[in-house]
């Protein structure tokens, strides 16, 4: 999306005067100010060819390829940058999203923490420091939506932004070749059509919208009224023929609004809060459509882009912006509003932790603002730019555009169908030395629901947490491995749209030996079965832990039945039993010369109850016991 038409500008806008310019740089710094990035690339290689390239062209190079989405050959230019201890923080961020972009996770990390260091304040770096091992935490999350690429409807050009009234479905395009193209991506600008919906689920035939929408610059984010009688949309400032430009020579993106007369959209009217300084556009509406959201990059913002609200009044005529009430604006770019049947925001940002590029967001409603900002995970987010993601509660339905790799063009619309509610309740699982009380990395958590059924397996990073996306009102178990620790557990109680944390403490694995027993929490069998279960597994993984730590130690187990059934039925299901064990700690490579297993039948109880044994006492019964015979 960085390709076509966005706020992502805005950071070309205020780099342009990094430096001085000079003779060699003159044609290429001229395509870069107007923004026309690729012919500025193009000047700013000639220049590379000759042996004539400084910290300002790599830098300008770098942001050139940046701008237009190439992060391939933008991480190769960044990287010459960076290395100046006069760098900027900005270029520091820019080549990690560039490496996140890239896949390159374990680098991008550790250009954020130098971003960090350098602007500690930014919302971007305080949010990174509280959760910097947070990508393998949204990679593993389990998707809540598919997306399916809209062949139909999409072309080899830039697509994005639709929304849908009735069977009217309304997005910007880039197809139309007999426009002019535009310098930021020699691709031609932007269109307003309307395409059709047919049978359940294509959308098809897509038209122009009418000449007094359509100019012969920039219109694109259409949204309409719930009436269909007011639409709004971004365009170029451009009023009565007259193509308006700031001090600094660029053309801001204003918004403005049609009115439905007798089915074509006339009187298109600037919204009174535009500028020729600042760029405003990218409109959504409330639910009662009395409030008006939009995007600008205006003075006296948070960040590159902010999102602001202004109430539309019943003559149709605005009060005054303000930015939006919440976490949802920071010092990056946060742009493409959309409000639900429910009030829950969603918008796209670079400046919230993310997998690459703009990725989608939400907030739900909370008092006159929204509430917490929650990363809407993968399939609708990917390591390209999302965006434009509009969503029917009813349906359960709603699109989101992208320039994802394996697209049709270079941006194309997904529809997107949800496939498991937005409750995000999630568990935090924190693995500690039960002696330092320092976090363990590297512990294998497994986490079952209370069926015993696994669920999930994550591995604890460098502060010792996992985080696990759990069922709302859904209570779990989680169990912590690691290699010469005893195995505990701990139960995750329900959460419900909010994050439970749990600690469990590991204590060295010699904790479980007293003086010649291996003690371990009961290790219990169904009735008349000798099978192993999960919870048996989880105690059986600590005897393996144990002996695998130290070679030498011989293990022998004794299984045991309750009183039911008869004393030589009894006898053969224990020896099935103690079978059973020895098989399954042979079976994670202990030698069979180390282990071994008797039967003792229901001869030695823990509980000598004869005939009146509650459930609870036979089921205590029936056990394995472990003696260590040489060490």
């Amino acid at each position: 999306m960085k390709k076509i038409f966005t706020f992502l500008l805005l950071v070309a806008v205020s780099t342009s005067t990094m430096m001085a310019q000079n003779k060699d740089t003159k044609k290429a710094d001229g395509y870069y100010d107007r923004l026309a990035y690729t012919d500025a690339a193009n000047e700013y290689q000639k220049l590379l060819k000759k042996n004539k390239a400084d910290r300002y062209v790599y830098e300008r190079l770098a942001n050139s390829y940046y701008f237009i989405n190439d992060t391939k050959k933008a991480e190769t230019y960044y990287k010459r940058v960076v290395k100046d201890r006069n760098v900027k923080a900005e270029t520091v961020f820019n080549y990690a999203q560039s490496l996140k972009a890239n896949g390159k996770y374990a680098e991008s990390n550790e250009f954020m923490k130098k971003f960090a260091a350098m602007k500690p304040n930014d919302n971007r770096a305080t949010e990174f420091l509280k959760n910097p091992d947070y990508l393998p935490q949204l990679l593993e999350k389990k998707a809540k939506f598919s997306a399916t690429n809209m062949t139909d409807l999409n072309s080899k050009y830039s697509d994005f932004g639709g929304f849908m009234l009735g069977k009217d479905f309304y997005f910007a395009s880039a197809r139309n070749t007999a426009r002019k193209t535009y310098d930021w991506n020699d691709e031609p600008f932007l269109d307003l059509y309307k395409a059709g919906k047919v049978g359940d689920n294509a959308i098809k035939n897509a038209t122009l919208l009418g000449s007094e929408v359509n100019t012969k610059y920039h219109e694109a984010n259409a949204i309409v009224t719930q009436d269909g009688k007011r639409m709004y949309f971004d365009r170029n400032d451009y009023d009565d023929g007259d193509y308006e430009k700031d001090e600094e020579g660029i053309n801001q993106i204003n918004l403005y609004f049609a009115e439905n007369v007798n089915g074509v959209w006339k009187d298109v009217q600037p919204a009174p809060f535009n500028s020729s300084e600042f760029s405003t556009g990218h409109p959504a509406l409330s639910p009662d459509g009395k409030t008006l959201y939009f995007s600008s990059d205006r003075p006296g913002g948070q960040g590159m882009s902010d999102i602001y609200q202004v109430s539309v009044l019943a003559d149709g005529t605005f009060g005054n912006p303000t930015p939006v009430v919440g976490s949802i604006n920071t010092e990056g770019s946060d742009a493409f509003p959309y409000v639900d049947s429910n009030g829950t925001m969603y918008f796209s940002s670079n400046g919230h932790l993310g997998l690459g590029g703009l990725d989608v967001f939400y907030a739900e409603a909370k008092g006159n603002g929204f509430g917490k900002v929650k990363n809407m995970g993968n399939v609708v987010n990917s390591t390209d730019d999302d965006f434009a993601f509009i969503f029917d509660g009813n349906t359960q339905e709603g699109f989101v555009s992208s320039n994802r790799k394996g697209g049709k063009g270079s941006d194309d619309i997904y529809k997107v169908k949800q496939l498991e509610p937005l409750c995000e309740s999630t568990a935090t699982v924190v693995v500690i030395d039960a002696i330092t009380k320092k976090p363990i990395s590297g512990a294998r958590v497994d986490f079952y629901d209370t069926m015993e059924n696994k669920v999930g397996t994550l591995t604890s990073v460098s502060n010792g947490t996992t985080t696990f996306d759990t069922t709302c009102d859904v209570a779990y178990v989680s169990q912590a491995v690691m290699k010469d620790y005893e195995s505990a557990s701990m139960d995750v109680p329900a959460g419900n749209d909010e994050n439970v944390r749990v600690t469990i403490a590991l204590q060295p694995i010699e904790k479980i030996v007293v003086e010649d027993k291996i003690v371990l929490n009961p290790i219990y069998f169904d009735y008349d079965k000798h099978n192993i279960k999960p919870q048996a597994a989880f105690e059986l993984d600590k005897v393996v832990a144990l002996m695998k730590k130290y070679p030498k130690m011989v293990v022998r187990a004794d299984s045991h039945t309750d009183n039911r059934a008869g004393d030589a039925y009894n006898l053969k299901l224990s020896n099935r039993r103690a079978q059973s064990t020895v098989q399954y700690i042979i079976s994670k490579g202990i030698s069979s010369n180390r282990i071994s297993g008797v039967g003792r039948g229901e001869n030695s109880p823990i509980y000598n109850c004869g005939d009146n044994c509650t459930d609870d006492q036979h089921a205590r019964n029936r056990r394995s016991e472990f003696t260590i015979t040489a060490q």
